[in-house]
């Protein structure tokens, strides 16, 4: 596959960033002001890169029926905004890995399901990042990842076919996405993936268990 890829677009949470440890503080005061303990490490592992929706739902359990989950994922975004680069810290590598990609002339940009305020609040947290090609957010266009639009608009960004470039990330969804704007995919395994998953079984091209692995492709 070396040679064949020449652009690289990236996941945000779990995949550049490990923002568990504030995302996981947002849920937790929620899960607090309903008088329910806070969350496991498992359970943060699992979860975060599938959102507040996805660490809420992992918190109440059961306790979740007939409560209404936008009115609660409201209540973590204020939480999680308030604190939201506390204790968030780039994986180790990231900075080398985008820095190489940029003196090499190699594309690369940003493809989150964060929502774009919250996203444009903590990037600037980490100036490697603050200056990146191309940023998409869950809300950029109207559909979001797994539809391939964002990543396909994405590539348009960064004036690369969406079949030249690779897109990492490290939850089933973020391959199926690439897969479907016929991207090349890769699990950065270093991220928030739980036990209970298997990312032998995406079906994605490639797994890097490193940032600075990705380098190795050009």
């Amino acid at each position: 596959m070396k040679g064949k890829i020449k652009a690289v677009l990236f996941d945000l949470d779990g995949t550049l960033l490990d923002t568990a440890p504030d995302m996981a503080n947002a849920a937790n005061n929620v899960l607090r002001d309903h008088g329910l303990p806070p969350l496991t490490d498992t359970q943060i592992q699992a979860n975060t890169s599938h959102g507040a929706r996805g660490l809420l739902k992992a918190g109440f359990g059961q306790s979740l029926q007939g409560m209404d989950l936008d009115q609660l994922r409201l209540a973590f975004i204020d939480h999680y905004a308030n604190s939201i680069c506390t204790a968030t810290t780039p994986y180790d590598g990231v900075d080398t890995l985008l820095s190489e990609l940029t003196e090499r002339k190699i594309p690369w940009g940003i493809m989150t399901n964060k929502p774009g305020f919250l996203t444009e609040m903590l990037i600037p947290y980490f100036p490697f990042l603050a200056h990146a090609p191309a940023l998409v957010c869950a809300d950029t266009l109207s559909r979001a990842k797994p539809h391939p639009d964002p990543l396909i608009y994405a590539a348009g960004l960064i004036n690369v076919l969406p079949s030249d470039c690779l897109y990492v990330g490290d939850i089933k969804n973020d391959i199926v996405a690439a897969k479907a704007a016929n991207m090349y995919s890769a699990v950065a395994a270093w991220g928030y993936i739980g036990d209970e998953q298997n990312p032998s079984e995406w079906d994605a091209d490639l797994t890097f268990n490193s940032p600075v692995g990705i380098l190795s492709l050009f």
